[in-house]
């Protein structure tokens, strides 16, 4: 392992106890049944590993998106899915980074004690999708209320949260200057919402991951939901889609590094023609390859928490660290399967599973076309493709 294993390893030790309190089976349960970890997630929560970022006069343990990224590599390296819980540690930085001292002395105290779950985050659009400019979600101002109106979809765990962070225009696309002015952030009492204006809609899919789409219709919400200026919430939603692709990166290390424990165990084991499979060079050289490449990956997400923590321009580094972490995770993959041949379809070895829930990352939360749109322009120095 890199520096930063023995960095922190006071925190990974904590971490993998807690998780070892939940096994194999825990998980596999879950997944089959598409059902939602409660208890996993309580025991998170109860720790306080999901109030890292939050600062300890909120009631948080004041700790950094490095610190952050850990956590979430441990989930997915246990064996579990930190998709069921990684929205409350982005989304909470747009509150912690963006909010108002009442928003914040209100919210984030209930947040670090569980009390409240800030899970959700609503920009994608089923028409717009990453050209999150053009967005047709609207708020209009109304003395002292917002006017929703629109669709999201993808927006997820919804059904797990009490708080949504939700991006709309506020101004028409016509009347601004530029199309990433005139888009406001919104705090979202979903308990409040859904049935006033707010309904849900699940959506099955090949993950099993809690998904949803959203249709407001004349949603009311307070104007102290507004967190920060009117107008400047395409600025502040950046650093949080830059926290989420480290975090995501974290994760899909995570994987990386459960797909390659895996394969070597049973390398090491499955006996064929009277020696061990992991004798051979070519189920060898796909785990080494997986191994090498996932470290690589590892060292970009430490670049990118690094910069975010310390308040740096880190755009670049957040990209690039979700594009190698996936693909490395990606490459893991195949390779776990291919390793335990038809035993990697059953689902009592777990690797299906994973393999599912790692699959995402190639698209969600944004598909390694775009990041590599976005290095070519803004880091490189090319055209503009789109």
């Amino acid at each position: 392992m890199i520096a930063d294993e023995e960095d922190h390893r006071d925190l990974r030790d904590a971490l993998r106890a807690l998780c070892a309190e939940f096994p194999a089976e825990y998980h596999r349960k879950h997944g089959a049944a598409e059902t939602y970890p409660e208890e996993f997630i309580t025991a998170l929560t109860e720790a306080g590993w999901l109030a890292a970022m939050i600062p300890e006069e909120y009631g948080g343990s004041g700790l950094g998106l490095t610190e952050a990224s850990i956590i979430m590599e441990e989930i997915n390296r246990s064996g579990g899915n930190a998709g069921h819980c990684h929205g409350q540690m982005y989304n909470m930085g747009t509150l912690l980074r963006h909010g108002s001292e009442a928003q914040k002395k209100e919210f984030l105290p209930k947040i670090a004690s569980g009390e409240l779950r800030l899970q959700s985050m609503g920009v994608t659009e089923p028409t717009t999708g990453t050209d999150t400019t053009k967005l047709k979600t609207t708020a209009v101002k109304k003395g002292d209320r917002y006017v929703v109106n629109g669709q999201k979809v993808w927006i997820s765990r919804i059904q797990h949260s009490d708080l949504m962070i939700l991006l709309a225009r506020t101004t028409p696309l016509a009347e601004v200057q530029r199309k990433s002015q005139g888009l406001s952030i919104f705090l979202v009492d979903l308990k409040e919402a859904i049935g006033n204006g707010l309904s849900v809609t699940p959506i099955r899919n090949m993950v099993g991951h809690e998904t949803n789409e959203l249709f407001f219709d004349d949603l009311e919400i307070p104007a102290a939901s507004l967190i920060g200026e009117e107008g400047r919430g395409f600025k502040y939603i950046l650093d949080g889609l830059n926290a989420e692709r480290t975090l995501i990166a974290a994760e899909c290390i995570g994987d990386g590094y459960w797909f390659v424990d895996k394969m070597v165990a049973y390398a090491n084991e499955r006996t064929v023609f009277e020696r061990p499979i992991g004798q051979n060079q070519g189920v060898q050289f796909p785990i080494a390859r997986a191994y090498v490449d996932i470290e690589a990956a590892n060292l970009m997400r430490f670049k990118a928490a690094r910069k975010f923590d310390a308040h740096a321009d880190c755009g670049a580094e957040a990209n690039m660290a979700k594009l190698l972490a996936a693909d490395a995770s990606w490459q893991a993959a195949n390779a776990c399967l291919q390793t335990f041949g038809g035993f990697g379809f059953a689902e009592e070895y777990d690797v299906e599973r994973k393999f599912r829930e790692t699959r995402l990352y190639q698209v969600a939360p944004i598909s390694t076309n775009f990041i590599l749109s976005y290095v070519a322009e803004h880091v490189l120095g090319l055209p503009r493709s789109f």
